[in-house]
């Protein structure tokens, strides 16, 4: 009851926040006859609403940026003004505009054409917005920039070309996932269309789950992380998929070595809707059954999504996304996962001023594992669905206001052992199905204070409620972990008997108040400086005692053993644009905490596991590090430097379980802390045929724990070990090289093709995934053995639309 009460006195406090927020925010609306400007900006030859386009009035500071479905809106005082618009890649547009009253304008632009021997990618007053707008720890992608970058096997990877990026990493090579700031896979909030998904990648690590062809919009928030958003204490990649072609029919697709991939988009109801439909394949499967293998791995995804305008003030939108993969080993093993989501979203534009979204998700992501050998097939799943509601309150030019809430519930299936035939050894066995229920309420202000300086504060209250519909395990004393002190080890504590929850019953109830705050001080119009704070918290908990993401890795709440992940990011910026914003330079430092982080006991045991609480440990975590961004923007040769200096450690003490704690409670490297990390990416257009890219990585190897020793025990060689995670594999490093041809063609054809020729890892640099150790048997010497997924891989992909 106290909890509860306490809950709604945080609630209250927030919404006499956002009262005020709206008070402070009439009295400088009030000081002088003001009218609006508002309306959506689209692509003339597509009608994609576009995203961060950037909407100013000329010869003022007056302007604002897109939303994410187009939309924009700013306020200024009565006069005569030039509209001007801008959006990297495309044409500028002006309008000249009497504003002496309220007005809507809705604008088509097309992309500039790429056959000047230099092409502007930024504009002058979109690159002020940047600087002045208190945003920081954010990267945007490009898809065509993406699409120009060499990639493995030739497969546009959306994900490792993020990785090329500061502050982003991978955990080796042939790895799924992508770790942020030192953080975990698990910390990464990944949202498409703003469904979630549980895992990103595809054949192991090899692919994502993202088709280039189906997605508008990529943005990573590295820290900064909005109010809006919450549940990883990490990062946010927010993935949105295109809307469909609303004015023709059109199709794009492409043809490797691996898979393939067609995508179909099209207007609906005489142009007041559109669809789009993209798929891919894999077809590895076919080619090793044709070589007759045995073996067989493939994988395939459907990207789907529709919209329809009602009128000009509603559209609804409906989209969803299919993955699955399949591994098979001769006849005793197979595996498939994948993921499963749905969203429905329902833009309402209130008045010129005010626009909301209101959505609602399901997502599902379950995996499946059988063993013929053993007789038995395993499987387990996690489901949320998820209602949310987002409002956008667009003030004045100096005071705009987000507010929403949202509520997710989840269903953890940890897994289930069924028996595939009646003389099958293994029993059935069904482990306890698990419910959570997390919910939010945000608001968050963007606010020029001064002509130089603007802010971005807001504060988020989540609550986590573990449920009922299980028998929970009482331990004595009430400890699932405890240290045997003769034996020196971590062992399960003592049970001691059961507790049965009901459905209804709320097993554990957590709550905790987020606030997120920004600044951004504008030099000069080529040089800004921005600082940024924010706390997040994280309620659910990815168990995994490997280094990278599989797909057997099992989800579990926060409740009466676990307590959720809480952490603090502090990070300061410095930004600059050189000649003309031809060059651009960032460099930001960084420092992060977070409490509650779980680790392992040596020899834990994670399938199978009905009471996980007697697996793990709770410690600590923290990051920091610098990172610097060097960019050329403008001519035949564009591209970046990244250079990364970070550090990510761990400690996890005995606590209440007793004992000094995993590596004796010090710090310890985490397997993702890499010291330097160094990515060149580059790209030359020699002509109207021709181009040319390049990666170059470099990165320290990643933290591993080495035998130190050895020593017999009645016969046995026994292998002794160093401090966790105190060695390193060798350094990574490889080169990557691509050309793209583009044939002749008419002008006027319809048809438009490309070459795309790639070259993984040029110069067959053997990159270490593991060493692995060993005993000789016919000299019985000691040996070391490092495994490396790729050398060179050669590559050549035909791309298409029309």
């Amino acid at each position: 009851m106290i909890k509860k009460q306490k809950q709604q006195v945080c609630i209250r406090q927030l919404k006499r926040i956002a009262v005020l927020m709206l008070l402070f925010a009439g009295i400088q609306l009030h000081a002088q006859e003001n009218y609006t400007i508002s309306g959506k900006i689209t692509d003339i030859d597509n009608g994609e609403t576009l995203f961060g386009a950037s909407v100013f009035l000329e010869g003022t500071s007056i302007g604002v940026v897109t939303n994410e479905y187009g939309f924009y809106s700013l306020t200024a005082p009565e006069g005569s003004y030039r509209l001007l618009i801008t959006y990297m890649g495309y044409g500028d547009v002006k309008q000249d505009v009497n504003l002496n009253r309220n007005q809507n304008f809705n604008f088509e632009i097309s992309e500039v054409s790429t056959k000047l021997d230099e092409v502007e990618v930024t504009a002058e007053e979109s690159e002020i917005a940047v600087l002045r707008k208190p945003e920081m720890s954010v990267l945007k992608m490009n898809i065509e920039t993406v699409k120009q970058m060499p990639v493995v096997l030739g497969e546009v990877d959306i994900l490792k070309s993020l990785q090329m990026l500061p502050g982003v990493t991978n955990n080796g090579e042939g790895t799924g996932g992508f770790h942020v700031r030192g953080g975990a896979g698990d910390q990464n909030l990944v949202l498409l269309d703003e469904a979630i998904i549980y895992n990103t990648s595809h054949m192991f690590g090899f692919f994502s789950v993202f088709n280039a062809d189906a997605i508008k919009d990529v943005k990573l928030y590295k820290g900064g992380i909005p109010a809006r958003y919450g549940g990883r204490v990490s990062s946010v990649l927010d993935v949105r998929q295109k809307d469909g072609n609303s004015k023709r029919f059109a199709a794009t697709g492409g043809i490797g070595i691996i898979s393939s991939r067609l995508a179909l988009e099209a207007p609906l109801f005489k142009e007041k809707g559109s669809f789009l439909i993209a798929g891919r394949r894999s077809y590895a499967d076919l080619l090793l059954k044709a070589a007759g293998e045995d073996n067989s791995v493939s994988f395939y995804d459907l990207n789907l999504k529709t919209n329809y305008k009602i009128n000009t003030n509603n559209r609804l939108f409906l989209s969803g996304y299919f993955g699955r993969d399949a591994f098979e080993l001769g006849e005793n093993f197979s595996s498939s996962y994948g993921n499963s989501t749905a969203n429905l979203r329902w833009n309402h534009i209130f008045n010129d001023k005010l626009f909301s979204n209101l959505s609602a998700i399901y997502s599902k992501y379950d995996y499946e594992l059988g063993i013929t050998s053993a007789e038995f097939d395993w499987v387990s799943s996690i489901t949320n669905y998820n209602l949310k509601y987002d409002l956008k309150y667009y003030f004045s030019d100096a005071f705009k206001l987000d507010f929403g809430a949202s509520g997710i519930h989840y269903e953890f299936d940890p897994g289930e052992i069924i028996p595939t035939t009646e003389t099958s050894s293994v029993n059935p066995l069904v482990l306890d199905k698990k419910r959570a229920l997390e919910t939010g309420v945000y608001v968050n202000a963007e606010h020029k204070l001064t002509e130089k300086l603007t802010a971005q504060y807001g504060l988020r209250y989540s609550a986590f409620s573990r449920l009922g519909g299980q028998p929970m395990t009482e331990y004595a004393n009430n400890q699932p972990v405890v240290y045997n002190e003769d034996l020196g080890i971590y062992e399960r504590g003592e049970a001691i008997g059961e507790t049965v929850y009901e459905k209804g019953d709320a097993i554990k109830t957590f709550g905790n108040l987020e606030p997120r705050a920004s600044l951004a001080y504008t030099i000069n119009d080529n040089s800004s400086l921005k600082a940024g704070f924010s706390r997040v918290a994280q309620y659910i908990h990815l168990l995994s005692n490997t280094s990278s993401a599989t797909p057997l890795d099992v989800w579990t709440p926060s409740g009466q053993y676990i307590d959720p992940q809480l952490s603090n990011q502090y990070a300061l910026g410095y930004f600059r644009n050189f000649k003309n914003k031809a060059y651009s330079m960032e460099a930001e430092i960084y420092y992060k905490n977070t409490d509650n982080r779980i680790d392992y006991i040596d020899g834990s045991d994670l399938i199978g596991q009905n009471t996980i609480e007697t697996e793990i440990l709770k410690g600590e975590s923290r990051a920091y590090g610098l990172e610097l961004l060097f960019r050329k923007n403008e001519g035949k040769f564009t591209g970046w430097i990244s250079y990364t200096l970070s550090k990510s450690e761990q400690r996890t003490p005995g606590g209440n379980a007793g004992g000094l704690g995993i590596n004796d409670g010090n710090w310890y490297n985490t397997p993702y802390d890499r010291t330097h990390d160094v990515s060149i990416s580059g790209s030359y257009r020699l002509n109207d045929k021709w181009s040319f890219g390049t990666n170059l990585v470099f990165q320290t190897g990643r933290p591993v724990t080495y035998p130190n020793g050895q020593y017999e025990y009645e016969g046995v060689s026994i292998a002794s070990y160093s401090d966790r995670n105190s060695d390193r594999l060798p350094a990574y490093h490889r080169l990557d090289l691509s050309v793209n041809y583009k044939p002749n063609r008419k002008p006027n054809a319809k048809l438009k093709g490309e070459w795309v020729l790639g070259i993984y890892n040029a110069y067959n640099r053997k990159n270490a995934a593991s060493v692995s150790f060993g005993q000789n048997i016919e000299t019985g010497a000691n040996e070391a053995t490092r495994t490396a997924i790729f050398g060179i891989v050669p590559s050549i992909t035909y791309n298409f639309k029309f």
